[in-house]
């Protein structure tokens, strides 16, 4: 490692799959130290160096750093992982270097924070209410009306989140949330179970670049593709540079006050939105990039680098948000339809340049579970594809799952619990 040259921290490598392209993208124009646990072999292209450290630990971590701060400049500290953010944070402070504040990150982080500081600042949002047991999350169900959605209060994506229609599907599915909580806590500092009104509408995602208090930069809309509920597992995410809701007062006006109430001022943001009848309500506010190949799309989509605009704000630089392509991206996720372990997996010969990729994520062998059990884990592949419209990517996207054969057989042990 070069003892001249000033590095960019990142904090957690994660899944190959879904997050080399933002690696790939910080390493274009900086030099990468990765923190983590057990750094991956596929980071080594991208990483300068790579150092051993439980993340976990953050007094572990902080006296890493700043031992390596005495030895090595270092310019700034990222991470597009939910469950570092805060560290990243912290840690940026403590060096003096740019980033949002811990606080307003936390406050991100803590999904009954959120709706507090939205409550108090007028933001529209889901009424939610956060409850310690079984009993306390069905009176709230039945104060706020069914439906309602059950959520771990900690948690990023959509683990244990739930839409429940009966006072009895709440018991089942705080259980679920505090499940999920507690599998995650290792991930998440405020545990907890929140019962929340359910609101009616599409669900989309604003990828936000924010460069001082209120000074908010919508980059990308992504309009979200969700399978059945009671479950909310994303199926698909289209981003279209045209999209006229980039040029929605009240959606800008929504998401803008959002983030003013959580105190962020500088930094990405992936904002989740529904458009109810009522106009746009926050779901959550995510202090990091989004994560399902969103770059990805928003890249494929515009041109822009949203990876490169996080690096520079963590820097100090000045992010390049010129788009010099209009067209549309999405990505499709497949899922399994049956419960068992993988039996075939192949695709019929495809190739064409609109198919920017297609990845298998679980071999022969490999046990998958289908809805109402499924994960983000159970995909058994996805494929990301551009065109000049959203229909155009549509009508690819089907294209290509026309050419894919998923066979699973039945489990070996069909009394076992395959949850």
């Amino acid at each position: 490692m070069s003892h001249l040259q000033p590095v960019l921290l990142v904090l957690g490598a994660g899944d190959r799959a879904y997050r080399s392209f933002v690696l790939q993208e910080f390493a274009a124009r900086h030099h990468l130290v990765l923190l983590d646990n057990q750094p991956p072999a596929w980071t080594r292209p991208y990483a300068t160096d790579a150092v051993h450290v439980d993340l976990h630990d953050h007094q572990a971590v902080s006296r890493v750093v700043s031992e390596m701060a005495l030895r090595q400049p270092i310019s700034g500290v990222t991470t597009y992982l939910e469950h570092h953010v805060e560290l990243a944070a912290q840690l940026a402070r403590e060096l003096g270097l740019p980033g949002a504040d811990p606080e307003a990150v936390a406050a991100c982080r803590d999904k009954a924070r959120t709706r507090q500081l939205l409550a108090e600042h007028g933001v529209p949002s889901a009424r939610s209410v956060l409850v310690d047991n079984a009993e306390e999350a069905a009176a709230a169900a039945d104060a706020i009306g069914y439906p309602v959605v059950v959520k771990p209060r900690g948690l990023g994506g959509s683990a244990g989140v739930r839409r429940a229609d009966y006072r009895e599907h709440v018991t089942a599915y705080y259980e679920e949330a505090a499940a999920a909580t507690l599998i995650g806590l290792e991930d998440s500092a405020v545990p907890g179970v929140l019962v929340e009104e359910y609101l009616r509408g599409p669900e989309i995602s604003v990828e936000c670049l924010v460069r001082s208090r209120g000074d908010v930069h919508l980059a990308a809309v992504t309009r979200k593709r969700l399978g059945t509920e009671p479950a909310f597992l994303e199926t698909g995410h289209f981003v279209d540079a045209s999209d006229p809701l980039l040029d929605d007062p009240a959606l800008h006006h929504v998401v803008t006050e959002a983030i003013k109430a959580v105190g962020i001022t500088a930094g990405i943001l992936h904002v989740e939105v529904r458009l109810t009848s009522q106009g746009p309500r926050i779901i959550e506010l995510n202090a990091r990039l989004g994560g399902d190949l969103i770059p990805r799309l928003v890249h494929l989509a515009t041109g822009v680098s949203l990876p490169q605009a996080q690096a520079a704000l963590a820097t100090g630089d000045t992010p390049e948000l010129t788009a010099s392509v209009r067209q549309s991206a999405a990505v499709e996720f497949h899922y399994p339809t049956a419960t068992g372990p993988v039996q075939t997996a192949h695709a019929d010969a495809l190739s064409a340049d609109w198919l920017e990729r297609l990845v298998w994520t679980h071999d022969r062998g490999d046990l998958v579970n289908a809805a109402p059990h499924s994960t983000i884990n159970d995909r058994v592949a996805h494929a990301v594809v551009s065109g000049p419209t959203a229909d155009d990517c549509q009508a690819r996207l089907d294209h290509v799952r026309n050419h894919l054969t998923v066979h699973i057989a039945s489990p070996i042990r069909t009394t076992a619990c395959v949850r």
